[in-house]
């Protein structure tokens, strides 16, 4: 099953290739990828789906068009395009430092250290939090974060490895600490985002910016728990994170709907109606099997944790993937980016397919991603 669904993918991406030249594609409506000149916070995603179907592959195509992203990304870091958020993992971590895990271009591991620094400077010391959007002291954004962050501390434990700089690693693991403590709730949901005085720090209140409503669970932000705190894990070994990242997961998994793809927030009334977030479904795949990755043969959640997996990737390729559409631009139906505001509710987006495919890869030869280095 994986296969199939990996050639189809393949196989889009190449003729995606000639439909977007230099552009990136973000979301779609009516189903067309909206290209942009490298200036969203997602155009990362596109950079990794071709490094990962060169490394599937061998395709010389895939690794001609990721290089050429990554120049895009050098010149977007020297002319400062848009990077004023958090979101500088997500491009770089999948465009220049998968260059450098793949291809050891030191050019492309100094572009990484450069992006790192752009991260550090959303570190509010006063708060103890990396700042999500918006310039230090934004009167609505200065005191914010958000679940998202935790797929952007990768790129902060990286740094650390390579100039041994503790600062790096100190600001990614106390974002971490505040984001456990803050955003994950006692019944093992979360919040999308909290908010805090910007000059004591002192806890203010969690609300949301794409949920349902301010206390319900954004089945996307629990992905980007579930997956980022396996990752912080990964770097720092720290048992709390491991702990965090499974209770997340059971939560997400113990709520999914009869065909294993969720809906857009785990608190909305289902009717004929309600969106999916198939890319919810798909960054919990990859991050339960990076979370597996850490987890003893005998540990009591594992048969529940791989089943769950197991079932959320099937669901996907059976009844989201676009195997069949000719047509089609984006491997993956029904994904939405923002029903709360009305921005592609129900369409293709471009992380969704970007993390199906990591996760399908990853199951069939072991390729594992660009957040950290291979050993």
């Amino acid at each position: 099953m994986w296969k199939q669904a990996i050639e189809h993918a393949l196989q889009k991406t190449r003729e995606n290739i000639e439909r977007f030249g230099d552009q990136f594609p973000h979301v779609s409506e009516k189903g067309k990828y909206l290209l942009n000149d490298n200036n969203e916070w997602t155009d990362g995603f596109w950079s990794g789906i071709l490094w990962l179907c060169y490394e599937y592959s061998g395709d010389e195509v895939f690794k001609t068009a990721a290089q050429k992203t990554v120049e895009s990304f050098r010149n977007r870091l020297g002319t400062n395009q848009k990077l004023d958020h958090h979101d500088i993992g997500f491009l770089y971590s999948l465009s220049s430092k998968a260059q450098w895990i793949i291809e050891g271009n030191e050019d492309a591991k100094h572009l990484t250290l450069q992006a790192a620094d752009v991260l550090m400077s959303r570190w509010r010391a006063k708060g103890g939090y990396i700042q999500a959007w918006g310039p230090e002291g934004d009167p609505e954004n200065g005191g914010r974060i958000i679940i998202d962050c935790l797929m952007n501390l990768p790129l902060l434990y990286w740094a650390y490895e390579h100039t041994g700089k503790e600062e790096y690693k100190e600001v990614a693991v106390a974002h971490a600490d505040k984001s456990r403590r803050f955003l994950v709730r006692g019944d093992d949901s979360s919040y999308h985002t909290f908010y805090f005085d910007q000059e004591t720090g002192e806890a203010i209140r969690g609300g949301t910016h794409q949920g349902y409503t301010d206390g319900s669970t954004w089945t996307r932000g629990q992905a980007w728990g579930i997956y980022g705190f396996a990752l912080s894990y990964r770097y720092t070994k720290n048992p709390l994170y491991l702990e965090t990242s499974k209770r997340l997961a059971k939560y997400f998994l113990e709520r999914l709907p009869e065909d294993d793809v969720v809906y857009w927030d785990f608190n909305v009334a289902i009717n004929s109606d309600t969106k999916r977030d198939s890319s919810a479904s798909a960054i919990t795949a990859a991050g339960i099997i990076e979370l597996l990755t850490h987890l003893e043969a005998s540990d009591p959640d594992r048969n529940l944790l791989e089943g769950g997996m197991q079932r959320s990737l099937q669901g996907l390729v059976k009844g989201y993937s676009t195997v069949g559409q000719p047509a089609a631009e984006g491997l993956l139906d029904r994904g939405s980016y923002s029903v709360r505001g009305g921005v592609s509710p129900d369409d293709y987006v471009i992380w969704g397919d970007y993390y199906y495919l990591e996760a399908l890869v990853r199951l069939d030869k072991g390729i594992q991603g660009y957040w950290y280095e291979r050993k």
